[in-house]
């Protein structure tokens, strides 16, 4: 209940500072917790718009698409995975992710080879 009480007061408080990227990554990340798809996508589409070479709000609208359950979701999320692989091969989180976005669309050698 607290952390819906969070992300209300996020999402009010974003109506009146909608450039805010820290606060959209907040609100994404408390959808995420929440179990609230929509809200985390929303949220880290947000942040991905204000500041697309920000890592946090790329990987976190990644990681919001890999996890929809709207295939066409999954494949956007796969193809922003494959850009931040070829931006740094060497970031775990990126890696992973991009492994089981991989895995999730039923392409094994792509996960395997991450």
């Amino acid at each position: 209940e607290e952390m819906a009480r969070l992300a209300l007061g996020l999402r009010t408080r974003l109506q009146n500072d909608a450039g805010n990227v820290e606060g959209w990554l907040m609100l994404g990340r408390t959808g995420m917790v929440l179990g609230n798809a929509g809200t985390a996508t929303g949220a880290y589409a947000n942040a991905y718009r204000l500041a697309p070479k920000n890592s946090d709000a790329a990987l976190g609208y990644a990681e919001a698409l890999t996890r929809s359950s709207d295939p066409e979701d999954n494949r956007r999320g796969g193809e922003l995975l494959r850009q931040l692989v070829s931006r740094d091969h060497t970031d775990i989180r990126v890696l992973s992710l991009y492994a089981f976005n991989a895995f999730e669309q039923r392409r094994f050698g792509e996960a395997v080879a991450a």
